[in-house]
């Protein structure tokens, strides 16, 4: 009976690595024990900026409504204040979008939020 030896799986197993490590520089394209590392590690990265990813787009959003908001004559922190006490729920990718396309109907929210605040 002839030997088995285990070639299919373990093929299978470097082709799928070496797979995921194409693009990648030098050795680390082709040789599998340093893809398979490179495959690794880039695999923490992707996990991690998955989550990082959602921080950085809310802090841009901050950013751009509180740029649109001081042109108004408020800061960003009375302006989300004063639309809370006014019972207006808009989140802030809304906001900021708002703030770069529809300039209008954000100064209303603007206004609206002053208004709610003086009283």
């Amino acid at each position: 009976m002839p030997r088995a030896v285990d070639g299919t799986r373990r093929k299978d197993r470097r082709k799928k690595i070496l797979q995921d490590a194409k693009g990648f520089y030098g050795r680390r394209s082709t040789n599998f024990r340093t893809a398979k590392d490179a495959v690794t590690k880039a695999g923490q990265y992707a996990y991690r900026d998955r989550k990082r990813k959602k921080r950085d787009f809310r802090r841009l959003w901050i950013t751009r409504i509180s740029a649109a908001v001081q042109s108004e004559g408020l800061n960003y922190s009375q302006f989300m204040h004063g639309l809370k006490l006014a019972n207006i729920e808009v989140n802030r990718k809304a906001l900021s979008n708002m703030a770069i396309e529809d300039k209008q109907s954000f100064s209303v929210l603007v206004a609206q939020a002053k208004k709610v605040l003086e009283v």
